[in-house]
């Protein structure tokens, strides 16, 4: 945790929040398609439910002054690739542009490479999403490859930038 921005766990309060952030249709169109929009509060409260079992946990608020700023998360890959995991997160819009995301990626890296069993963190990103790509930047992760027409949203064919830091 830092002064800025902590990293929680889920709980069932988050829900209403949740619901209204991620039903941000500009939040949704740098996520996947597997997160329904829109967003309902009973989406909401599955997700929260499903995490609560989840030990370790893998998926956290993000919380600015005690209120719901974001989400992220890590999901570990499996068989060859299970040294590596994927790390994705989202800041509602008010808390554009005052370096939540950073912070958040920052905690949820030491996180991840101290508690699971890997040695490789990645991050996908859309390609029109550059505040995301400094975000990472930032962090240490290095631009890995750029995966051309590799993802499809919102009818739009485009190139997905893989980004990746290894454990020091």
């Amino acid at each position: 945790m830092t002064e800025k921005v902590q990293i929680r766990y889920w709980v069932h309060a988050d829900a209403a929040a949740l619901a209204a952030c991620i039903g941000n249709k500009k939040i949704w169109d740098n996520l996947r398609d597997y997160i329904p929009h829109p967003y309902s509060i009973a989406d909401a409260r599955d997700y929260i439910a499903g995490q609560q079992p989840i030990n370790p946990v893998q998926h956290f608020a993000i919380v600015k002054k005690g209120v719901l700023a974001g989400g992220c998360g890590i999901i570990l890959k499996e068989d060859v690739y299970r040294k590596t995991a994927e790390i994705g997160y989202w800041i509602a819009e008010p808390y554009w542009g005052m370096g939540i995301a950073t912070e958040a990626v920052k905690l949820l890296t030491a996180y991840a490479f101290a508690t699971f069993d890997i040695v490789r963190l990645q991050a996908e990103v859309f390609e029109h999403n550059t505040a995301s790509m400094k975000v990472l930047q930032k962090n240490g992760f290095i631009l890995e490859a750029i995966h051309q027409k590799a993802v499809i949203k919102n009818g739009v064919l485009m190139n997905d930038y893989l980004w990746v830091c290894f454990k020091p």
